[in-house]
């Protein structure tokens, strides 16, 4: 399973395509700050509530200097279905090979169902302006994360 991070560590950069295809990286969001959301799969009810959250809460997140980027394995073609049948307004993007996932420590080991299985485990990370954890949240709850996330900032 690979390392969590820790507030203070350096985020790592990534280069993903969103559900157009396009390349999203870490670096274009230098200067704000930015929420990173790890989710298991595009369509499915958890992720589907999650990804709503973020959307419904966007102008609020915005206005308080946060993007927000959602990952999962998915494929951009899939990603795009989502962003459509849900009205989706937050970017996400695909991580197939899953180097992002384990590179912020989103994949590994998990409990599903009462079994361990291997897969993405749902995680939020905050990054700063300068490109810092500021907070790394595990194994969230897809619904009413969005509402902790807001509080815990402070916005």
């Amino acid at each position: 399973m690979s390392e969590r991070l820790q507030p203070g560590d350096t985020a790592p950069a990534f280069t993903l395509p969103d559900a157009g295809g396009n390349e999203v990286s870490l670096a274009d969001h230098k200067g704000r700050k930015v929420i990173v959301y790890f989710y298991p799969a595009a369509l499915t009810p958890g992720c589907t509530k999650q990804a709503c959250d973020f959307t419904d809460n966007l102008d609020v997140l915005a206005a308080a200097g946060y993007d927000v980027i959602g990952v999962s394995p998915d494929k951009p073609e899939k990603l795009a279905k989502f962003r459509e049948k849900e009205n989706l307004k937050v970017t996400l993007v695909g991580d197939p090979d899953k180097s992002t996932l384990e590179a912020y420590g989103a994949f590994g080991e998990k409990k599903l169902y009462g079994k361990t299985v291997t897969g993405v485990i749902r995680s939020t990370v905050v990054v700063d302006e300068e490109g810092k954890i500021e907070h790394a949240f595990y194994n969230v709850k897809a619904t009413g994360h969005v509402a902790k996330i807001i509080r815990d900032l402070g916005i």
